[in-house]
């Protein structure tokens, strides 16, 4: 029996990816071609429903210009910093 290895889900990733997106102009689109994932890819981890590998939460902090701290962390972020 094969058996699929899913994220914890007890650790979500939360994120500022939206606000910072949307700050710089990008639609969802220009981003997911930025980064190299589907569009519906950066809809779902910006409403914290899926948690990204570690290379593309740095693909995304590059290219929002940002370090990985400021958009991604295990405690719920305040949005707006």
């Amino acid at each position: 029996m094969l058996r699929i290895m899913s994220r914890n889900p007890e650790e979500p990733v939360f994120n500022r990816i939206e606000e910072v997106r949307t700050a710089m102009g990008l639609s969802r689109q220009e981003l997911a071609n930025k980064v190299g994932v589907h569009y519906q890819t950066v809809g779902y981890l910006e409403r914290e429903e899926y948690s990204p590998s570690l290379v593309l939460a740095l693909r995304i902090s590059k290219t929002l210009n940002q370090e990985v701290s400021e958009i991604f962390s295990l405690t719920p972020l305040k949005k707006g910093k």
